[in-house]
């Protein structure tokens, strides 16, 4: 029989749920997105107006890497009070963070009015855009993939996934208008503040509805369980998370990080650095641009859930390893399409990759949430998903731009891409298939000195076993 914790919640209280995991990671990547838009198309201009167009575009770039810098801090921290307190407070907490510096980033003076301190506020603001949402991606998951049955779980924990290209889509799509309506001189002097102040409005309608939904049953239970042993051994506390993670699910953290390489590293270069390619290299306009990456996102948050229920069906492998492979042997049309210049060509190409890009995202977030035990699973997927993105998503469109200025051609980009999709291929293929797998039953042995351990296989059940505890 199915404990309290593992039965699954009624459809309408999981919708809540998915709504409200949804609507907050799309703000926190649409506040994250949008800056690396920026950083694109206006950030060298008006912080680094002393550089060489390309140069300012590569110092722009490393303001937006930052970001990534502080991720696995926010994961550490977060994952820690997550993994003691709870889910839901700590997503509260980053919705503010985020959405807090994304409207005090659209109030920010400029290198004209402030000289040298207006990149170093933008630094400083962005280093908390990167915190908050290093916490963000590993409760919004959780939430889900917690309450959830095994059946679905790739399906449903593939919705907060669509907070991403849901995010890109929101914030290309303002950035996109602004730019159709506004000339380049009223959008540079004022109308790119426009999409960071209306941040301040999603914040509050985010926090309006995760406030509004119950924590984790799963976690719930563990924190019961956790207590009564620290009961029994007299008031001693249970290890830190990390530890936990570090002694137990080292593993683990390693094939998250390797399975993250091929996923971060292709979707910034299709997403963000395809915003200079287009522009420098194959002569599109910038809205142009702009509006190939805004189709393209709608496709993907279409295919994500799609790519998630299949990962219930074949397992979260085989849907991860085709996205790898798949990426990494478009790389090479990708460019030859967006060199033609064409516009259809060019939506062709982001489509494409966005759709091989949602094979790796869409089971990502069951497949780690299934690698660790409760009192350590908040830590054990932010950990493995944020610091991957130090390597991986961080240094992209910087080194996207640096090859490009080097060479003056996309093959070593392709090359660069190629061999990050070699890396998650392997990752992916030494990982156990976890599919099924009861979240509440990857739990510490019983006994005072306990520590939470990795399900053995013998926890994975089995598709009528489960059926009988839907």
């Amino acid at each position: 029989m199915a404990s309290a914790a593992s039965a699954p919640p009624t459809p309408n209280n999981l919708k809540r749920i998915v709504a409200a995991s949804l609507i907050g990671t799309t703000i926190e990547w649409y506040d994250f997105f949008l800056y690396g838009s920026a950083a694109a198309l206006v950030f060298n201009k008006l912080f680094f107006p002393d550089s060489d167009p390309l140069v300012g575009t590569l110092l722009s770039f490393l303001t937006y890497a930052v970001g990534f810098a502080a991720r696995p801090l926010g994961a550490l921290v977060f994952g820690h009070y997550g993994d003691r307190l709870g889910r839901k407070k700590l997503l509260v907490l980053s919705l503010l963070l985020m959405g807090g510096a994304t409207f005090a980033i659209g109030l920010l003076p400029t290198h004209a009015t402030v000289g040298t301190a207006a990149p170093v506020l933008l630094t400083l603001l962005r280093l908390v855009q990167g915190f908050a949402l290093g916490g963000e991606w590993g409760g919004a998951v959780l939430l889900v993939s917690e309450h959830g049955d095994a059946r679905r779980r790739g399906f449903w924990a593939s919705w907060p996934q669509t907070g991403a290209p849901a995010g890109q889509l929101l914030a290309t799509g303002v950035l996109s208008l602004l730019t159709a309506i506004l000339s380049d001189a009223a959008f540079g002097s004022w109308g790119w503040r426009i999409p960071f102040l209306l941040s301040g409005v999603l914040v509050i309608v985010g926090l309006w509805i995760r406030l509004s939904v119950d924590e984790s049953p799963v976690f719930k239970e563990a924190l019961a369980q956790a207590e009564a042993r620290k009961a029994a051994r007299d008031g001693a506390a249970e290890k830190l998370p990390i530890v936990s993670v570090l002694r137990h699910h080292w593993r683990d953290v390693l094939v998250a990080m390797g399975a993250r390489m091929a996923e971060n590293i292709s979707y910034y270069v299709i997403t963000a650095f395809i915003l200079v390619y287009a522009t420098t290299s194959a002569g599109v306009s910038k809205q142009t641009a702009l509006n190939s990456v805004l189709i393209a996102s709608a496709v993907h948050f279409a295919v994500i859930p799609a790519w998630g229920a299949l990962s219930d069906r074949i397992g979260r492998r085989p849907v991860y390893l085709l996205g790898a492979v798949g990426v990494g042997a478009w790389m090479f049309p990708f460019f030859a399409l967006i060199d033609t210049g064409g516009f259809g060509n060019l939506v062709l190409a982001v489509t494409v990759g966005l759709v091989l890009h949602g094979a790796m995202y869409a089971p990502q977030a069951a497949f780690f949430s299934e690698m660790f035990a409760t009192r350590m699973r908040y830590s054990g997927a932010s950990i493995g998903a944020q610091f991957a993105s130090v390597a991986a998503g961080a240094p992209a469109p910087l080194i996207a731009t640096a090859l490009l200025s080097d060479y003056g051609t996309s093959t070593p980009i392709a090359l660069y891409v190629i061999a990050a999709a070699v890396l998650t291929v392997v990752a992916v293929s030494v990982a156990k298939e976890t599919r099924l797998r009861d979240l509440a039953e990857v739990e510490p042995a019983a006994g005072p000195d306990a520590e939470p351990a990795a399900e053995p296989e013998s926890a994975v059940k089995s598709p009528s076993a489960d059926a009988r505890t839907a």
